[in-house]
């Protein structure tokens, strides 16, 4: 019969020490932030990011015109760059909006879980909140003060201004 287990030699102090320092390194608790913004914009970006994904082609087309009205350059350039430009920045703008359903989507178990107290998490992706967009609308629930209403994780999906057709290349910000 074949023996498997091997002698197993004892834990020497100093490793053992170590080891738990280690440990105790990897698991210290980072400074949490979170607040209802912070959920409001995770669920705003988890619901309005498809909607920049499907006007992507709208949004460069309209990023493209406004463009080229501002180069210098002769007619023929204008004309030639055209349909590729279109296509980056159609390509640039669906980019944008995938990755803001990815960032809405890492924001949520913050929001989720520190959903009651009061420090906000910064962002991680600014463009949203500051970028031109297309729609853009003023939700009356967004700014309501009481905490019955912030507060409420029922009324948080409903309370996010619907803002999408993002210009993610724009400069305006």
């Amino acid at each position: 019969m074949i023996r498997l287990i091997r002698e197993v030699r004892p834990l020497s102090p100093a490793l053992a020490t170590a080891a738990l320092a280690l440990c105790l390194v990897a698991l210290a608790p980072a400074p949490a932030e979170a607040s209802p913004e912070t959920l409001r914009r995770s669920f705003s970006n988890i619901m309005n990011g498809p909607f920049d994904m499907a006007l992507a082609p709208v949004v460069g087309g309209l990023t493209l015109a406004k463009n080229l009205q501002d180069i210098d350059d002769t007619p023929g350039v204008r004309v030639a760059y055209a349909v590729p430009g279109w296509f980056w920045l159609t390509g640039l703008n669906l980019a944008g909006g995938a990755i803001r359903v990815i960032t809405g989507t890492l924001e949520l178990l913050p929001g989720i879980g520190l959903f009651a107290f009061e420090p906000d998490m910064d962002p991680l992706f600014d463009p949203v909140e500051n970028a031109p967009a297309l729609v853009e609308w003023d939700n009356p629930l967004a700014d309501v003060e009481s905490p019955w209403v912030y507060y409420n994780p029922l009324l948080t999906p409903f309370s996010i201004p619907p803002k999408f057709g993002l210009d993610y290349t724009s400069a305006e910000y």
